[in-house]
């Protein structure tokens, strides 16, 4: 269903929205560095499990090495039996059977190894958006009007999910190839030193050119996971807006700019893929050079006596392969780590973003709300030294019915923001009850108010699971206050008409207009029951019949409750107690709808404006 956000934007003076809107045009910051180390430091209560495993790796490709080297006495002890007619039958069953115990020994801990490792990674990777998950709730208001929600749910899926890739195929096959790579050499150098120089030479052109390669990959890697985001980020946008964009034919523009951005996308990825796709070839050449390299010298050694065992060279061989072949695991692995490093700093910088003031340590509790509010000199700036809401003043006694009136960005919506705690006023203070709302947590302010907001928000379950949403109802009454507030919002017959009542799935195939969205989140309102409502044109997405049920519903509703209207259609706030007249965020007028109209002032011009259009 759709998922909008809390407050919406438009209210935001036009100065701050045309900044906003200006800075999304300009590139990111570097993601910062270091997410490698913050990774680890969050995998600390999984590091004895990663050492475990890292152990069994080391293990298995040492017993590998020792393999290698057996096999080079069994060919011996077989030309011998052949060639020589010597008795080494028995000694050729026992390495036999020692190899195989050690392949048997090496599959059980690569398996373990394997295992752990997986088990790690998607412990961390689940923890890690759980933690994610966490963070959004605990970001205030402001990080999330500036910043795009696709590139938010980016860091959560693709990123959390890289950093999994990473762990499972990273860390221990590094290690274990290093392992192998370090004890190639010491055997080899143990047999014969001269044929270990000669494979280390012919791999140390594998060595230069990986090392060229990552340096130059890194910054792709970067890029990739930046601009999977903004792709995110658009499709995001484009299906949530989808019916405007068809509306306004704007299929192409929106194919154009997916088109711009996928193909950064592309370009990023294809290179990362490139150079990261070098690795493996040019270690299979180097590993097939090095074997060939092998097999002359070795021959040539064993032609002028220099080299006594034949079985020395099929050990070489085999060590030639052992020493090579690591270093694509390494030059994999480090791939896969260069893509961890990318998401890990995205993932953790989204994690050391600026909380909302931790509240524990408040404490005090409102019963029995009256819904007596205050506004005393409230000041409010988006940016400092630039005031939105200017010395605002306002008494307004419990049970009344406010409306907040004035062009698009006078401040209307940021005051609700102020009232709600979504954000915090620069100076002065606001009262509920005479408590101050600095004094009350956040959970405590937001259970006082019941909210209709312009944009509906509605998630995919059932109509009963959306209008009970977080709210507890005694089981036995349930139904007869579904019934009760349907009916005073007039959906109740709506609700009976679909094919399973209130226990019919919403989702994006169920057929509910947008109207029909809006009541059920006026109904879901109503439910709450709250002593302070506020309504955000509440009214804007249904027909005239409907509004006019709506309003009656409305007014019943907020008998005895203090409740903000926030109204463009001024024909629907003709009967509120007191009438808020904002402009540039500041209060110009105040008072009832025929008082107003009779001082000819703001209020008169645009009322009569819009009895004029109508």
């Amino acid at each position: 269903m759709e998922d909008k956000r809390s407050i919406v934007e438009d209210e935001v003076p036009s100065e701050a929205v045309n900044k906003e809107s200006e800075s999304t045009k300009e590139p990111e910051p570097k993601t910062p560095k270091g997410g490698l180390k913050k990774l680890m430091k969050f995998c600390r209560p999984w590091l004895g499990l990663i050492i475990l495993a890292i152990v069994f790796a080391s293990i298995a490709a040492l017993l590998r090495l020792f393999g290698a080297d057996l096999l080079g006495d069994m060919a011996d002890y077989i030309i011998a039996m052949m060639h020589l007619g010597a008795d080494t039958h028995d000694s050729v069953v026992r390495l036999g059977i020692i190899l195989t115990l050690m392949y048997v020994g090496m599959f059980v801990l690569s398996y373990a190894n394997e295992f752990i490792m997986a088990s790690v990674a998607q412990v961390v990777s689940k923890r890690l958006r759980r933690k994610l998950s966490k963070k959004i709730n605990n970001l205030p208001l402001s990080y999330h009007d500036k910043h795009p929600v696709g590139d938010v749910l980016s860091r959560i899926t693709n990123d959390a999910t890289t950093l999994a890739t990473a762990l499972d195929f990273g860390l221990s096959t590094i290690i274990a190839a290093v392992t192998m790579v370090i004890g190639s050499i010491v055997f080899m150098f143990i047999s014969n030193w001269m044929l270990a120089l000669v494979v280390i030479g012919a791999s140390l052109i594998g060595f230069v050119f990986m090392g060229l390669i990552m340096a130059k990959s890194q910054k792709f890697y970067d890029a990739q996971q930046k601009e999977l985001g903004d792709v995110n980020t658009h499709i995001e946008e484009y299906y949530g807006g989808h019916t405007v964009m068809k509306v306004s034919n704007a299929g192409g523009v929106a194919m154009g700019k997916f088109d711009e951005l996928n193909n950064k996308l592309y370009t990023s990825t294809w290179k990362s893929q490139f150079y990261g796709g070098l690795i493996i070839p040019i270690m299979g050449f180097v590993a097939s050079l090095g074997t060939l390299a092998v097999f002359i010298v070795g021959s040539i050694f064993v032609a002028n006596g220099t080299l006594a065992d034949f079985g020395v060279i099929i050990s070489f061989m085999v060590f030639a392969r052992l020493f090579t072949w690591p270093l694509s695991d390494i030059a994999q692995a480090a791939q896969n780590l260069m893509s961890a490093s990318a998401a890990s700093s995205r993932v953790f910088e989204f994690l050391g973003q600026d909380e909302m003031e931790d509240e524990n340590s408040i404490t005090a509790t409102t019963d029995n709300v009256k819904g007596a509010v205050k506004f005393d000199n409230v000041v409010f700036e988006y940016e400092e030294g630039k005031p939105v809401i200017k010395g605002f003043n306002a008494d307004i006694p419990a049970g009344s019915k406010v409306a907040i009136v004035g062009p698009t960005g006078a401040g209307k919506t940021t005051l609700v923001n102020l009232l709600m705690k979504f954000y915090k006023a620069s100076s002065g203070d606001i009262t509920i009850d005479g408590v101050s709302i600095n004094d009350l947590r956040r959970g405590n302010v937001a259970d006082m108010f019941g909210m209709v907001l312009q944009d509906t928000w509605l998630f995919e379950g059932t109509v009963r699971q959306n209008l009970l949403y977080n709210m507890k109802v005694d089981p036995e009454r349930e139904q007869e206050i579904l019934d009760s507030a349907t009916t005073a919002a007039g959906i109740n017959h709506f609700i009976k008409t679909l094919p399973n009542g209130y226990d019919t799935v919403l989702n994006e195939s169920a057929n509910v207009s947008a109207g029909q969205k809006q009541l059920l989140t006026i109904v879901r309102s109503m439910i709450k029951d709250a002593p302070l409502l506020i309504l955000d044109e509440a009214t804007s997405s249904v027909d005239t019949r409907t509004e006019v049920l709506i309003q009656d519903a409305m007014d019943s509703l907020t008998k005895g409750r203090t409740s903000f209207v926030i109204a463009h259609r001024l024909s629907t706030i003709k009967n509120a107690d007191i009438i808020l007249v904002m402009n540039h965020g500041d209060i110009i007028e105040k008072g009832r709808h025929e008082e107003l109209l009779k001082s000819g002032g703001f209020y008169a011009e645009l009322y009569n404006s819009q009895f004029s259009e109508e």
